[in-house]
């Protein structure tokens, strides 16, 4: 499965990803590399967990830009 993912670097340079598709599947690393590899471990978590429970899967997202 491929879900999108939304990646960027904090205030302390750590690099955050983000799966929007599965609320809460967030995961970090000190490289960006890093970062994508632990968001992989993450998601396949998170949809073991939901799956457990009987959650659904993942929810449709769409990239929207605002003009502020």
């Amino acid at each position: 499965m491929k879900f999108p993912t939304l990646i960027y670097q904090d205030e302390d340079k750590m690099w955050i990803v983000e799966c929007p598709a599965i609320p809460g599947c967030v995961s970090q690393g000190k490289t960006r590399e890093e970062a994508l590899t632990n968001i992989k471990e993450a998601i396949a978590l998170c949809l073991e967990v939901r799956a457990e429970r009987g959650m659904p899967l993942a929810f449709e997202t769409s990239d929207v830009e605002v003009v502020v």
